[in-house]
């Protein structure tokens, strides 16, 4: 038996609508023949006809076979429409995006083997339908739907096993990240104890520091103390000593003049005196004598 590749409740849906469009198409064939057999009981009357009565008789025949399958296929578009609509109304109840391929439509190799199929299913012989492929209808919207639940529940579940399993890492990593913050508490209280001795021993130095500061304060006071009032008694000193010089200076001056005054009163000096002048007399007698 030829297969569509559906599962078995699908399977008995595709027979149920085909035996409905056998049913349908083999009332179209018959309103078909019917046409035929309605012109020959009413026109077919005579022996002979002319070429005109002919064409006449065709024409009438093709209109009325025309009208009847262009109804007929109409019919057929429609009615697959609805089936389409129960189908997507079933696939909206359960929040379904169905999608239709129209190229396949026109797919001779499956329309080959939908042929292949039915023709295994409706001319095998002694073949009886069951109880599925004579219902008239698809299943109501409320039922047919339970497969697709146990999935639903079954994705469910695997995803609640999913979120256990992250619920049981997270609260893992909680726990270690509690540990941590437990180690660095003690870590910062011993790092604070320590600090603590650092900053009593810091204090105990700076408090040495000031007061060696303090002392070398007091001993540069003393010191600059002790240094003024050396200035000031050498600037005393060096007044008196400078009014000292100046006097020396003084009497060193009245002593050179005194001196002089004396020497120039010696024969020595008086002799010397004349000597020079007789020489600065011959010198310039001799200038003149140059001269002329």
């Amino acid at each position: 038996q030829a297969e569509l590749g559906l599962n078995e409740h699908h399977q008995n849906e595709v027979i149920n609508y085909m035996r409905f469009a056998r049913f349908k198409r083999g009332l179209c064939l018959k309103t078909v023949d019917s046409c035929f057999q309605d012109l020959k009981d009413s026109r077919l009357v005579e022996e002979t006809f002319t070429v005109d009565e002919v064409i006449e008789i065709l024409d009438g025949l093709r209109t009325v076979v025309h009208s009847e399958v262009e109804s007929e296929l109409i019919n057929t578009t429609y009615t697959n429409v609805l089936l389409l609509r129960q189908l997507f109304s079933q696939a909206e109840k359960w929040y379904l995006k169905l999608q239709t391929d129209v190229s396949d439509l026109e797919n001779r190799e499956l329309l080959e083997q939908v042929a292949e199929f039915e023709k295994s299913e409706f001319t095998s012989s002694n073949k009886k339908p069951s109880a599925d492929l004579i219902k008239p209808k698809l299943a109501p919207l409320n039922e047919g739907g339970s497969e697709l639940l146990n999935k639903t529940v079954a994705c469910l579940q695997e995803e609640n096993e999913k979120l256990k399993m992250r619920l049981k890492t997270i609260e893992t990593q909680a726990t270690t990240a509690l540990d941590e913050k437990s180690k660095l508490e003690k870590s910062l209280k011993d790092l604070q104890m320590i600090q603590g001795d650092q900053k009593t021993n810091a204090n105990q130095d700076i408090t040495e520091l000031e007061n060696k500061v303090a002392a070398l304060k007091s001993q540069f006071e003393k010191t600059l103390n002790d240094s003024t009032a050396n200035q000031k008694f050498l600037e005393e000193n060096l007044v008196t000593t400078k009014h000292d010089l100046l006097k020396v200076q003084d009497q060193l001056s009245t002593a050179e003049k005194e001196l002089e005054k004396k020497f120039q009163q010696t024969a020595a000096y008086r002799n010397m005196k004349e000597i020079l002048t007789k020489k600065n007399e011959q010198i310039k007698d001799l200038r003149r004598k140059l001269s002329k």
